[in-house]
């Protein structure tokens, strides 16, 4: 699939310390099927003078996944948690009241958030979005 500037976007880091986690972008140059150029909506450069621009490879871009309405999880449900800018993927682990606990295999932690920093997780694959539950 490819991305045209101002298409809004999400993108994999494959950088150490930040595996399996999504930052939200508005693609600003495409350079083909091999790359783009992006604009991160919360990501900022060094000196936090302005937003974090990069130029990331094709396989490090997705479209933006459609809003899920979650009314619950249960104990294993994929989920994106909204932490440090971005979605990390993880899985249910518990529940506290409201919250719900967030164990990340990749780090090896386990998170408690309120509900309302939590998706469904979705895959990008073969030019739509699939669910551990459902194809959406």
């Amino acid at each position: 699939m490819a991305f045209f500037k101002g298409d809004e976007v999400e993108v994999c880091s494959k950088q150490d310390g930040f595996l399996g986690s999504y930052f939200a972008a508005t693609v600003i140059n495409n350079y083909g099927n091999h790359s783009y150029e992006v604009q991160y909506k919360r990501l900022l450069t060094d000196d936090e003078s302005g937003p974090l621009i990069e130029v990331v490879d094709a396989d490090e871009v997705r479209p933006k996944p459609p809003k899920i309405l979650a009314t619950g999880f249960a104990s294993l449900d994929m989920v994106d948690a909204f932490d440090n800018d971005g979605w990390w993927v993880g899985k249910i682990s518990g529940k506290q009241g409201s919250n719900y606990y967030v164990y990340f295999d990749t780090y090896r932690v386990e998170i408690l958030y309120p509900s309302f920093r939590l998706r469904p997780h979705l895959d990008w694959g073969v030019g739509k979005w699939i669910s551990s539950k459902k194809r959406v």
